[in-house]
């Protein structure tokens, strides 16, 4: 059985819940993610802000209009999160993480190990394995000119 720890991304980009949205905005960009862990100081997942999470404090009274983007200084991450969190643990199979992932509608599972943040999986990741399957198929198919081509009758 694959487990969640083969494939997930280790030490996760995290902030915590004091940080601010205009913090998380340069994070997500800066490394081209879309899912933040917010962690308390001792490093327990306390919550989860997305980039559409994001985007939708900007649209919306958490941030006023005509701020030019300053008052993002002062909006706290603790205010926007996700809570509580979907996550699953470092020793979970793929299968299951990925149909949590489906019937649930979720971007991303943090995976923990004895109540600590140790990792995050992402659909993205599904992706890439769904692509490395395709490839492994395709490869393994035979061709067409794989085929006996000694009989060249019409099969209409």
């Amino acid at each position: 059985m694959l487990t969640v720890a083969e494939i997930m991304t280790r030490e996760p980009y995290s902030l915590g819940p004091d940080d601010t949205l205009a913090q998380a905005r340069q994070l997500l960009a800066e490394h081209r993610i879309r899912h933040l862990p917010i962690v308390s100081a001792e490093g327990s997942l306390i919550g989860l802000v997305s980039q559409r999470d994001v985007l939708a404090a900007a649209d919306s009274s958490v941030v006023s209009r005509g701020s030019g983007g300053t008052q993002e200084n002062y909006v706290a991450l603790s205010s926007i999160m996700t809570t509580p969190v979907h996550t699953t643990d470092m020793s979970a199979s793929l299968r299951g993480a990925a149909m949590h992932l489906q019937k649930h509608k979720l971007g991303c599972l943090p995976v923990l190990n004895e109540g600590r943040l140790v990792g995050i999986i992402t659909d993205t990741d599904f992706v890439a394995i769904a692509i490395n399957l395709m490839e492994q198929i395709e490869a393994a198919e035979p061709g067409e000119d794989d085929f006996d081509d000694e009989d060249d009758g019409d099969y209409a």
